[in-house]
């Protein structure tokens, strides 16, 4: 350029460029030293350069680089860097300093700055980051200047401190947990089964931090070496949704996190092994023996070849494979004394969900439970309904995968279809293909004619219901009092491990062992599947296999 046009374009920048220094030093005599020194350099190099396209961001670059140079000839008479500066350095957000002495600092800063409050980090980042007016700040959060004014201080001291302390990360920071068997005691909401909300390593891990006491964000985000910023958003939805409570600025778990534990292990292989020693033997002899596996009340059932004029006869093993685990979860329920209601334990969630949250430590090097392996492909037991029908089943080893997240939606779809084929509606083709798809009956179309074989196993009023379950009843009442010392010896040492505000929540499952209790069913069924009691089921029969459907009284409530 020439001389002529580079003083031209320096007198319009000498104000904003005093401006500049004036906010930066520590006295108008600076100021206006640096200031000289700016326009200076700045006139120099404009004299040998044609090709400057963005004119401002040339001369910010300029003044920038001066006000390194005179921060260091600063830095030379202390020790350290003031927050001031640092923070004046990374004002413009355009600028990348290449300095090494402020590199470090300002690097440091930044971590600090994440360790602020979300209102004290805004305002910093809007007054330092940004250039903007305290009235300005002041005017999009609603407070008054003198309360950005503060901040300002506020956080100018957090920083200082935080830039002179050893922050002490945790093991979590190179040794994160993951959390397995995500259950949902209840129903779930909206957005889906808890499982949902912990998919990711950072809200998994949030929740293990703070499973035994309030922690800030800060507190976590130590322990878990990451910025606060993720923390922050992270806990604010884990809040959000109920599973953490909050105390102030600190959090505390909302879900019930079971580590390996030898003393909680051995009671627990102990209740179950010793509860099912006398409960499902028994239960599987008085069942064969009742003569109700072959009673009209009960439909389906029925597998083997299909012919227009024949039906296929009930398959016994398919049926108690059905009936048992259906009586071993249901029966019993007089026997209960509930201290804790549901609804005192379950957590209500804003996405309608009703539910208590549990989950497990993976550990693969840590001692497991018996059959641990088998519960993780265990779900249920579940329940669903439609008008008079009621739909009970749980997945297992062996059978078909079926419940999922959308098991409500889907279950509730077949029981419509059920509904009507017991009302002798005519379904169409595609309606058929999918109940038997689903595995619900098995259809034979030939020369023209058609054929329906119910395979589910439905109960066809309460009577057939209660004769049943009342089989499984009066073995659990006979030994009642042998599953109630299991129970409580593995209750009053699990409870005495478990934070007391989680109290409530963790009773109110063990108060349930032997009713609705998924170990129970499954130790149940180990137990008869071992001694040769019960048959492996067909390939076929897995689709339907532990399923039963009820239909009950729509006089009276179920």
């Amino acid at each position: 350029m020439n001389r002529q046009d580079v003083e031209k374009t320096l007198t319009e920048y000498l104000n904003p460029i005093f401006g500049f220094a004036l906010k930066r030093c520590k006295s108008i005599h600076d100021a206006e030293d640096l200031s000289q020194e700016i326009a200076v350099r700045a006139f120099r190099a404009l004299l040998v350069k044609d090709d400057v396209a963005d004119m401002g961001k040339f001369i910010w670059t300029v003044a920038h680089n001066a006000l390194s140079n005179y921060y260091r000839d600063a830095a030379k008479s202390k020790v350290g860097v003031s927050v001031d500066e640092v923070a004046e350095l990374i004002a413009d957000p355009r600028y990348e300093p290449n300095f090494d002495d402020n590199k470090e600092v300002i690097q440091r800063l930044h971590t600090e700055i994440a360790y602020l409050s979300k209102l004290q980090r805004r305002i910093v980042i809007a007054y330092y980051f940004e250039n903007r007016r305290q009235a300005d700040i002041a005017k999009e959060l609603g407070i008054p200047v003198g309360t950005v004014k503060w901040h300002l201080f506020e956080a100018k001291k957090e920083l200082k401190r935080g830039i002179t302390m050893t922050r002490n990360y945790g093991e979590l920071n190179f040794n994160p947990i993951r959390l397995t068997r995500i259950c949902c005691n209840g129903s779930p909401g909206t957005k889906g089964s808890n499982s949902a909300f912990f998919r990711s390593a950072l809200s998994q891990n949030i929740a293990y931090t703070v499973r035994n006491g309030y922690k800030t964000i800060n507190e976590i985000a130590d322990e878990l070496g990451v910025s606060p910023i993720y923390v922050e958003s992270e806990a604010e939805f884990l809040y959000e949704y109920g599973f953490l409570l909050k105390k102030g600025d600190k959090y505390i778990s909302n879900i019930i996190i079971d580590e390996p534990d030898d003393e909680i292990i051995k009671l627990h292989d102990e209740m179950y092994g010793k509860a099912t020693a006398l409960f499902a033997d028994e239960l599987f002899d008085n069942l064969k023996g009742s003569g109700l596996i072959n009673d009209d009340g009960i439909w389906g059932g029925r597998y083997g070849k299909i012919s227009i004029t024949g039906t296929p006869p009930k398959d016994e093993n398919f049926l108690l494979w059905s009936l048992i685990p259906y009586i071993t979860a249901n029966s019993g329920k007089h026997l209960l004394k509930e201290t804790v209601s549901f609804d005192e334990a379950a957590t209500l969630r804003p996405d309608g969900g009703h539910n208590i949250c549990g989950a497990d430590v993976f550990n693969p090097n840590a001692p497991k439970p018996k059959y641990d392996d088998s519960m993780g492909k265990f779900r249920g037991c579940c329940l669903n309904s439609y008008e008079n029908l009621i739909l009970w089943q749980c997945d297992s080893e062996w059978s078909e995968k079926r419940i999922t997240e959308d098991f409500p939606t889907v279950s509730t779809q077949d029981l419509i279809l059920l509904k009507q084929m017991f009302n002798d509606t005519e379904l169409s083709d595609a309606e058929y293909a999918r109940l038997a798809e689903r595995g619900y009956i098995s259809v034979l179309n030939e020369n023209g004619c058609t054929k329906i074989v119910l395979q589910a196993v439905v109960l066809e009023n309460p009577e057939i219901k209660s004769k049943l379950l009342d089989i499984g009843g009066k073995i659990k009442a006979k030994y009642w009092n042998e599953f109630c010392e299991l129970r409580d010896a593995f209750t009053d040492t699990l409870l005495a491990k478990t934070p007391p505000h989680l109290r409530k929540a963790r009773l109110f499952g063990t108060q349930r062992a032997f009713y609705s209790d998924p170990w129970f069913v499954l130790y149940v069924l180990k137990h008869l599947t071992e001694n040769g009691k019960l048959k492996p089921p067909t390939t076929e029969q897995k689709k339907m296999l532990t399923t039963v459907i009820a239909i009950a009284d729509a006089s009276r409530p179920e």
